[in-house]
């Protein structure tokens, strides 16, 4: 089942547009010039070990230089909250995983395609330390150092580490409001700066929601901080939806979002249900959802009436709950019999 980074990210950065900008912002100026940008294809299929789907996701474009010269550029998104040693070991395997692919595809060419790989790394604390290059992976004797290193396999990532990137140099970058308000979600979504920075970001919001597609561009920015962000930063994201949008169509985003919330509270509980039973998880799932729509509705749930919505047990109660917080503006309108 997708995790939420990788839901994000492949929204996000898997439109050529978006994708273009990432690209821009990281290979090296004299490729940017040589590429056709209009080019620029998103192409299917990914090979990402099935076991690290929930800590990364991974893209591959297609594209021409402007002389024609095609071009694979493969992006590997990694959304896991430590360092990984072995990053470049896993970048070649599956650079190499996209070359055979390839030689399967066209049997009878004589030359690989011109891949180059990509990292875009977002951990919550640390910034990127492992080796990029797959040659300081191997233990080489010290005498004649650079003699042996020149035996073994030569191979490196570029990289783009957000964790160890400035807010001001991320929101300078060239590219749709989308993709810069995305660079900072992923660069603070898990940090505890998130809540003091989101109201900074309220323009961006607005730049987004002015698009031809932004109302689906903010429920989808809104569904990531509820998954990432804390209690904080969940009022501070609905703060921010009241600025940009106004109550009455805060409102009508918040009501298309709980209908996904529908069926997404389904599909937790099948997931929960195979642990700890269908019913408990479709209402743990259920209660859940009710406690994010209030929070981003700017509702104060004190912790007598958050124990007392998680640990409901009649679905029917939880239901109608579900429905009145879709418009609620105070607590007790969602739980009408708080005396009892």
């Amino acid at each position: 089942m997708s995790g939420p980074h990788d839901l994000f990210v492949r929204y996000t950065f898997g439109h050529p547009e978006r994708a273009a900008a990432e690209l821009r912002a990281v290979l090296p100026a004299q490729v940017v010039s040589e590429v056709d940008w209009t080019s620029l294809r998103r192409e299917p299929g990914s090979v990402v070990d099935p076991e690290l789907r929930e800590t990364e996701s991974d893209l591959l474009f297609t594209a021409r230089l402007r002389t024609g010269h095609p071009l694979l550029l493969y992006v590997l998104l990694e959304h896991q909250s430590t360092v990984d040693r072995w990053m470049a070991l896993r970048m070649l395997r599956y650079v190499v995983r996209q070359l055979e692919r390839s030689r399967q595809e066209h049997p009878d060419s004589t030359v690989l395609p011109l891949i180059i790989p990509l990292v875009m790394y977002h951990g919550p604390e640390t910034v990127w330390t492992a080796p990029r290059r797959v040659e300081d992976l191997f233990g080489l004797p010290e005498k004649g150092r650079e003699r042996w290193r020149a035996l073994v396999p030569c191979f490196e990532f570029l990289l783009d580490d957000l964790t160890a990137e400035r807010e001001e140099a991320l929101q300078a970058r060239p590219g749709p409001p989308l993709a810069r308000l995305a660079w900072l979600t992923l660069r603070y979504g898990r940090s505890g700066e998130l809540a003091q920075k989101l109201p900074e970001w309220a323009a961006l919001f607005a730049q987004v929601q002015a698009g031809p597609e932004g109302a689906e561009h903010l429920v989808v920015l809104i569904r990531y901080l509820l998954w990432v962000g804390d209690e904080a930063a969940h009022e501070a994201a609905g703060q921010v939806l009241h600025s940009v949008l106004g109550q009455q169509r805060k409102e009508e985003l918040m009501r298309s979002y709980g209908e996904e919330l529908v069926e997404r509270g389904l599909q937790q509980g099948l997931a929960r249900g195979r642990e700890e039973g269908l019913e408990q998880g479709r209402r743990r799932a259920r209660a859940e959802d009710i406690l994010r729509i209030l929070t981003v509705r700017c509702v104060h749930v004190d912790e007598e009436a958050r124990q007392r919505i998680l640990n409901c047990t009649d679905m029917a109660t939880l239901d109608r709950w579900f429905d009145k917080s879709l418009n609620a503006t105070t607590l007790s309108a969602v739980l009408d019999d708080l005396a009892q």
